[in-house]
């Protein structure tokens, strides 16, 4: 197993993700590898500590499969009603910009080949845009429409015997993501994890 040498060896690169929860999305791809074809997806990226340790996992096993990023590179989308939550108002419009740039960067840096990149908010991408099959998906959209509009693009492709993992999923200050989930996949069990939504197809 390759994700707690992984976690040992490489720093992160911003503060948007921990080592608790890296642990858990990796963890979960590592055990399906050997399992369950198909590509690997990512909404939602930042500056691309995530991406970055999905690469290493990928490599380290020398698995091929295609590895698809999506972003806006504009920084977080308004709140909807669905996102209002008493534990504070933060998470604005605009906040958290990365441009396309500084994440092709950190792959440069790191001496990393860089996933497929996709620029674009996730309600313009159409299914086109999505690889077929998908064996893990990690959500990490923040608010409501942009965890509906990932899993409406990705649960149609989902391998059984895939994983799709939601970020803030248990965060009381993000309500919108588990509203999301919960719209889309109605009974459907969830394992919490560090803030995490793990979802077993």
């Amino acid at each position: 197993m390759y994700t707690e040498q992984l976690l040992a060896k490489h720093p992160l690169v911003s503060d948007q993700v921990n080592r608790e929860q890296l642990r858990v999305i990796l963890g979960e791809l590592e055990q399906l590898l050997d399992t369950t074809d198909g590509a690997v997806v990512e909404f939602g990226c930042y500056i691309g500590t995530t991406s970055l340790f999905i690469r290493r996992l990928l490599d380290a096993y020398g698995d091929s499969r295609p590895f698809h990023v999506y972003d806006s590179f504009a920084g977080l989308p308004a709140k909807t009603a669905q996102d209002q939550s008493r534990a504070g108002d933060q998470f604005q419009a605009g906040e958290l910009a990365v441009s396309k740039k500084q994440f092709m960067q950190q792959f440069q840096k790191a001496g990393l080949r860089a996933p497929f990149t996709h620029k674009g908010w996730f309600s313009d991408l159409t299914p086109a845009d999505v690889p077929d099959p998908i064996a893990f998906a990690f959500l990490d959209g923040d608010f409501y429409e942009s965890i509906r509009d990932s899993l409406r693009l990705v649960l149609p492709r989902m391998q059984a015997g895939g994983v799709v993992i939601v970020d803030d999923y248990a965060r009381e200050a993000l309500p919108g993501a588990a509203r999301a989930v919960h719209e889309l996949l109605p009974g459907t069990s969830v394992q919490t994890h560090h803030n995490l939504g793990v979802i077993h197809i």
